[in-house]
């Protein structure tokens, strides 16, 4: 059993998708994050990776209506999140193995096709917000719907597209196999793009979870000592672009409260990650959650990123 600390790394997505959306594009980009990630790995501290998947399952989506007929039907979100997820363990794995095994460490890595658990009874069910794959014109959009359940609204002026609920995730069904690989010192890569959102019966859902509250929700179970979220900046800031910008090196939950009512979070963007590491602290307490850069990773003990702690 592991005797090291466990710290849940929340990858996001320009650790996986730069300017090539290609399967050796994409790949490449996780050499250089596993590169990141094994530097972290190096310090005897065992790490539990997550990771977006809008870009991939997007582009999925697109392929999946493009080629939809009644002899080749499109598969259903639920799975689209599950071959994603599939795909994405699948390179960074094989980029993790060909990093540790450069630096002479075990290459003891597995990648866990994860279900997160969510509630029926979620409000996101009533009022379905996250956009998912390709945009339509409205004519198209009121031809689907009159054809399917599937609800469609208007985005920002690009056409519209189909939306889903993004409810919360209340469990991770996979958390016992995830600690059985964690107490046996692998580097585990789970829960990506959110999990595969499923019921408590099992049945899998027509849905988005936001990978930053499943990460929350993972490091919770594992009683991780830290939680890291990473983002395309350092540190998280307030009035944040403008002149009078302010980086953030430590907050509280009471500070970070009034930010959040003060507007200074973008929504879909910076605030979600502040509010899953919000909850974090909040059921761990003395533990920490910090807002960084993949680039910041492996000095995020030296005061490096935002830390997020309990007041």
């Amino acid at each position: 059993m592991t005797n090291k600390r466990t710290v849940v790394i929340a990858l996001g997505g320009n650790a996986i998708l730069t300017d090539d959306p290609s399967a050796r594009g994409q790949q490449q980009a996780l050499r250089q994050t596993a590169k990141h990630l094994v530097a972290l790995i190096k310090q005897e501290i065992q790490v539990v990776i997550t990771h977006g998947n809008g870009p991939q399952v997007g582009n999925l989506l697109l392929q999946q209506q493009a080629a939809n007929s009644p002899k080749n039907p499109a598969m259903p979100l639920d799975t689209c999140v599950a071959m994603t997820q599939g795909s994405i363990g699948y390179w960074l794995q094989n980029a993790l193995e060909e990093e540790l095994a450069a630096e002479g460490l075990p290459t003891k890595v597995a990648t866990l096709v994860t279900q997160v658990v969510v509630s029926e009874k979620d409000p996101a069910f009533a009022d379905p917000t996250k956009p998912v794959g390709p945009f339509l014109t409205e004519e198209q959009a009121q031809q689907m719907m009159t054809e399917t359940n599937a609800i469609f609204k208007e985005d920002a002026g690009r056409g519209w597209r189909k939306v889903v609920a993004s409810p919360k995730p209340i469990a991770i069904h996979d958390q016992a196999s995830i600690r059985a690989l964690v107490d046996n010192d692998f580097i585990v890569i789970c829960a990506g793009g959110g999990g595969i959102p499923v019921t408590e019966s099992g049945r899998g859902v027509e849905a988005v979870i936001d990978k930053d509250f499943a990460s929350e929700k993972l490091a919770e179970v594992l009683e991780a000592e830290e939680l890291i979220i990473l983002t395309g900046v350092s540190k998280i800031a307030l009035n944040y672009g403008k002149d009078n910008e302010q980086w953030l090196d430590q907050v509280n939950l009471t500070e970070l409260e009034q930010y959040i009512q003060e507007g200074h979070f973008a929504p879909g963007s910076m605030l979600p990650k502040v509010q899953a590491a919000m909850d974090f602290v909040q059921v761990s307490k003395n533990n920490v959650a910090i807002i960084t850069s993949l680039e910041d990773l492996a000095d995020f003990d030296h005061e490096t990123g935002t830390r997020i702690i309990s007041d």
